[in-house]
């Protein structure tokens, strides 16, 4: 029940109120500098999820779990993956669809619905950026070992570390207006997520870019 709720705040964030926030964020147009911050971030962090999969990856099926507006799906498509990009926003498919490269169309499809249902199959990778931020360590260990039986080499995807500003911004957070909101991340110590589960996590980069935290994290069954 807690997973369904925070999907649903998700879901409402991103395709009622954040849409056009998200769609300039992802695209190169001018950002203010907090915004800046946040986008070089993210751009670093896409580097170091990609970095953990093969260089070549002709004929691996990968999912992009939460792929928003498709950046990081449009770049292992490029490198020869059969991607399947899912996300709960169908605003934010929508802006993938339109975005996607010529070159690529034959060797990838985004969908609407929850990144993780069982129909969507085997895959050799998942990435998943900034997607399960918003979920406590009980869901995210649920998540990884529920995939498990469906994945043949690793999934690679962030959490919010537990820092101290992080922990600042979330007590902040907490005091607005419930409808002023968006979901609030939970930052997570990993090796507390580490002891929920049944595979192997490993610790990877943490990128701290202005206003964006993140920590990548990696699970092999």
């Amino acid at each position: 029940m807690e997973y369904q709720a925070t999907r649903d705040r998700v879901e409402t964030y991103f395709d009622r109120t954040a849409t056009k926030t998200w769609e300039r964020l992802t695209s190169d147009a001018p950002v203010s500098g907090i915004r800046a911050t946040v986008r070089a971030g993210r751009d670093q962090m896409r580097d170091v999820l990609i970095g953990q999969l093969p260089d070549d990856l002709t004929g691996a099926r990968i999912l992009d779990a939460g792929c928003g507006t498709g950046a990081l799906s449009f770049e292992l498509a490029a490198r020869g993956a059969d991607m399947v990009g899912v996300d709960i926003s169908p605003q934010l498919i929508d802006i993938a669809l339109k975005r996607m490269p010529d070159a690529t169309r034959g060797t990838m499809t985004f969908s609407v619905g929850d990144m993780f249902n069982p129909a969507l199959g085997t895959f050799d990778h998942i990435v998943a950026m900034d997607s399960m931020i918003y979920y406590g360590a009980d869901d995210i260990a649920r998540i990884l070992d529920g995939i498990a039986p469906r994945l043949n080499d690793n999934i690679v995807f962030t959490v919010a570390p537990r820092t101290p500003l992080l922990m600042a911004m979330w007590r902040v957070g907490k005091l607005f207006p419930r409808s002023d909101r968006s979901p609030t991340m939970i930052p997570h110590h990993p090796a507390k997520i580490a002891t929920k589960t049944k595979g192997h996590l490993r610790e990877l980069t943490r990128v701290n870019s202005g206003f964006y935290i993140s920590q990548a994290l990696e699970y092999r069954p």
